[in-house]
C-alpha cells in the first residue's frame, strides 16, 4: 500500500500530543522487570515498546521480537541472568542479519550461557539463565549505545556490579548518560569517568513513579515540517528544557535551518524565523545519529548542501540508513554521496512536478523522514504503516495540521 501526501496550502499550526520517548521507556521496562516498585508514567505507544514489554511478561520459550533491535539487544541481557530460564530470542529476517556477537561475548564472560542457532554472531539466540558473576570487562567504544546500555541495567543484580572500560570515541553518548540518569533516579550509583562506567549492586529499589518526557527523535518531523512550510506553529506538549535525550540537539541545529524553539510549563513551541545557513550545514552527528535521515531531507528541501559524519551505526538498523537516504534522495534529482560514516548532500536539483515514490526498506524513519518534503513536492510512501514501530499515530498527527493522506 501507498500513502499520498500533499499540503496544498503550505501552512502548518496546531498543537498535538507526542507519547513518551522510546529510549526511556524502554530503559524503564528493564529496570521495573528488575524492580517492581516502579511505576511508568507516559510510557511511549511505540510497537517497539509494546514488543519488549510483552516480552517481559510472556512465559513463552521462544520470543520473536520482530523489527525491535533494543528488545533484541536488551533482552538479551536480562534473560541471561534469570537462572533456569530457556529461552530461544528471535526477529524478523533484517534482525537475523543485524550484528550481536559483541555483547554476547561480554555476557559470556560475566558466566552467561548463549549460543547461536544458525549464524555466529548474529540471532536467533539460544539463551539458559544462570547467576552471573560480576567481573571487569572491556568493549570497543564506538559500538552501539544499547550494547552497553543493556549491560549497565543488568549490572545492579550482579553481587558486586559491573566495571566497563571502553576503548576509544564513545558513540552516542547521550544515550550511555541516559542510562546513568535512570539508575541514579532509583538510587544506584553509577558515573562515568574518562571512558570507565561503573555502576553498583542495588538488591531493593523502593516504590518509585516516572513520568517519562516525549520523544525528542519524533519531534524531529515538526522541527523539518516548520523548517519546509511557508508559514506554521506548531505546539508539543511534555517535552523539557533539560533532557536526558540526546536528540535535544535538535533545538541548536534546527536554529540554523530557520525554527524558534519555546518552552512554555511543559510546551515546547516551534515556529518559523530567519535561516542563518545558506550554503553548507556540517555536523558531526555521533551523539544523535537518529536523525541524520531528517536532517539531510529538511537540507534537501531547503536547497541547502550539508555533510553529515558520525554515522557508521545507521548500516546496522532496520536497513542500511546511508544507502537508503542515498537512493531516495538521488530519485529526488539531487548528487548523493555516502561512506560508511558519513553523508554528503553535494548538488541539488529539484523538480517539483514529477510524484514521488518514497521506499521506506522497512524502516519508520525513512517513512517519517520524507514525510515534509510534501509540503513542496507530490510525495507517496511506501509500506507507510512501518511508522508503528515508533510512531503509531504519525499520519493522524500529520493531518491534525493541514496535511491531507490518501491510501491507495
Amino acid at each position: 500500500m501507498f500513502l499520498s501526501l500533499k499540503n496544498d496550502s503550505r501552512n502548518c499550526f496546531g498543537s498535538l500530543r507526542i507519547f513518551g520517548s522510546k529510549s526511556e521507556s524502554n530503559r524503564l521496562l528493564i529496570l521495573k522487570a528488575i524492580f517492581p516498585g516502579i511505576k511508568i508514567r507516559n510510557i511511549s505507544d511505540s510497537d517497539d515498546t509494546k514488543i519488549l514489554s510483552n516480552a517481559l511478561n510472556s512465559k513463552s520459550n521462544e520470543i520473536d521480537v520482530n523489527h525491535a533491535g533494543t528488545a533484541m539487544r536488551f533482552l538479551t541481557a536480562f534473560f541471561s541472568s534469570i537462572p533456569g530460564r530457556k529461552i530461544i530470542l528471535t526477529g524478523s529476517n533484517r534482525m537475523q542479519e543485524r550484528p550481536i556477537k559483541i555483547l554476547v561475548e561480554a555476557l559470556k564472560k560475566l558466566g552467561a550461557k548463549i549460543s547461536y542457532e544458525k549464524i555466529e554472531g548474529f540471532p536467533p539466540l539460544k539463551i539458559i539463565g544462570s547467576n552471573l558473576k560480576s567481573k571487569d570487562i572491556s568493549l570497543p567504544a564506538n559500538i552501539s549505545s544499547q550494547y552497553i546500555s543493556s549491560l549497565m541495567l543488568l549490572a545492579p543484580t550482579l553481587d558486586n556490579g559491573l566495571r566497563i572500560k571502553l576503548i576509544g570515541e564513545i558513540t552516542s553518548i547521550p544515550y550511555i548518560k541516559m542510562t546513568l540518569e535512570l539508575l541514579k533516579e532509583l538510587g544506584i550509583n553509577s558515573f562515568l569517568k574518562k571512558n570507565i562506567i561503573e555502576v553498583s549492586p542495588k538488591k531493593k529499589v523502593n516504590q518509585f513513579s516516572y513520568k517519562v518526557e516525549s520523544d525528542w527523535s519524533s519531534a524531529s518531523y515538526f522541527y523539518s515540517i516548520i523548517a519546509l512550510c511557508k508559514e506554521g506553529e506548531i505546539v508539543l506538549n511534555n517535552f523539557n528544557k533539560k533532557s536526558l535525550q540526546g536528540d535535544f540537539c535538535l533545538v541548536d541545529i534546527y536554529d540554523s535551518l530557520g525554527v524558534s524553539s519555546r518552552f512554555d510549563n511543559g510546551r515546547l513551541i516551534l515556529s518559523k524565523k530567519k535561516i542563518k545557513v545558506k550554503n553548507v550545514l556540517n555536523l558531526n552527528l555521533i551523539d544523535s545519529p537518529d536523525i541524520a535521515q531528517t536532517i539531510a531531507v529538511t537540507c534537501f528541501g531547503l536547497g541547502i548542501r550539508c555533510n553529515l559524519k558520525g554515522l557508521h551505526t545507521l548500516k546496522i538498523k532496520e536497513t542500511d540508513r546511508l544507502v537508503a537516504l542515498k537512493n531516495e534522495i538521488t530519485k529526488l534529482g539531487s548528487e548523493v554521496s555516502v561512506t560508511n560514516n558519513s553523508f554528503h548532500l553535494k548538488k541539488i536539483k529539484k523538480n517539483e512536478n514529477k510524484n514521488y515514490l518514497i521506499k521506506t526498506y522497512n524502516d519508520h524513519r525513512m517513512a517519517m523522514a520524507f514525510a515534509p518534503l510534501s509540503i513542496s513536492y507530490p510525495i507517496q510512501i511506501q509500506n507507510f504503516e512501518v511508522v508503528k514501530k515508533s510512531y503509531p499515530n504519525f499520519w493522524i498527527d500529520l493531518e491534525s495540521i493541514g496535511f491531507k493522506t490518501i491510501k491507495t
